[in-house]
Parts: C-alpha cells; structure tokens; sequence
C-alpha cells in the first residue's frame, strides 16, 4: 500500500511539472507576442499574383529558380530558390528563408511547396513540376513526395530528378 501511495505522489508531481512547464510556455509566447518580436513565418509569403515568364518551359521556369536564389543571396540567405510549375503556370516560388527565418527547415523547395499550396488552396500538389536551383535535399524530396508533386527538375540545365521519392 506504501509503494502505491508514493508511485501515485510521483505521478501527481510529474503531472504539476508537466502543466507548470506547458503553462510558462504559453504565457511566454502571450509575452512575446505584443513585445513586437517578429515570428518566423510572419509576412514571408507575397500575396500578389505570381508574375508569369513570357514563355513558359523548362528554361524560364528554371531562371525564375535562379532569381529566386539570387533573392535569397541579397537577403543574406543561402543561395538557393525553387519554383512549383503546373500546367504551364508557376503557382508557388520561394528563396531559400533557413537563415532569414531563424527556421532550419524553410529551404527553397520546402517555402516554395509551401507557397504553391496555400495559393491552391490545397496540400496536394498533384500534376506540379518542381524546379531547384540545385538538386533537392532528402527532406525538400520527401515534401515534394508527401505533397504529390510529380516531377523534379534542378540546376542550369533543368537536369530531371525523377519523381519525389521517400529516402
């Protein structure tokens, strides 16, 4: 009967520690929020129509890549940028954000998979292209995969990668 009475004192204290942490966290966040301290996903995104290249294929799709890139070297961001292409139309670009954002997982491919999206409306991103400035990472091509992207293009050369796949 002891040895219940002190298993069950352990449980509450684990309990108390658990909601004490989780309530400091979220008043920390409340704290954070009117302080002005910018969040990582705040006013990334462009809301305006996405500007179509004269003529659409792989070699305009894959300079809107490269300035998405040089975007993110003038922003002091790593050099990459990525485009989301379908039926003709880029529907999703991005710069790389890892450093700008403070977020390791905002690589070009990922922010534009991410764009394309919430312009669509939807998280299935089947009969899209994705073009790279450079060949995607394992996690930017398990997005594309888990997005339903349908194809990978990268570099200069709009060199294909095949379909998204899982590492």
């Amino acid at each position: 009967m002891i040895h219940c009475a002190i298993i069950a004192r352990e449980i509450d204290d684990m309990t108390i520690r658990n909601w004490t942490r989780r309530a400091c966290l979220l008043a920390g966040a409340a704290l954070l929020a009117p302080a002005g301290i910018p969040r990582a996903r705040a006013k990334q995104f462009d809301d305006g129509a996405i500007e179509q290249p004269p003529e659409a294929g792989d070699a305009a799709f894959m300079a809107r890549a490269f300035a998405m890139q040089q975007d993110a070297r003038e922003a002091g961001d790593q050099a990459y940028g990525a485009v989301v292409v379908r039926a003709g139309r880029i529907v999703g670009q991005a710069p790389s954000r890892v450093l700008t954002a403070g977020d390791p997982t905002a690589h070009a491919e990922m922010e534009a998979i991410r764009d394309a999206a919430r312009r669509l409306g939807s998280r299935k991103l089947s009969g899209c292209i994705l073009y790279s400035s450079s060949r995607a990472c394992p996690m930017c091509e398990a997005a594309a995969y888990w997005a339903g992207i349908d194809g990978m293009r990268f570099g200069r050369g709009a060199r294909d990668a095949g379909r998204p796949g899982l590492c």
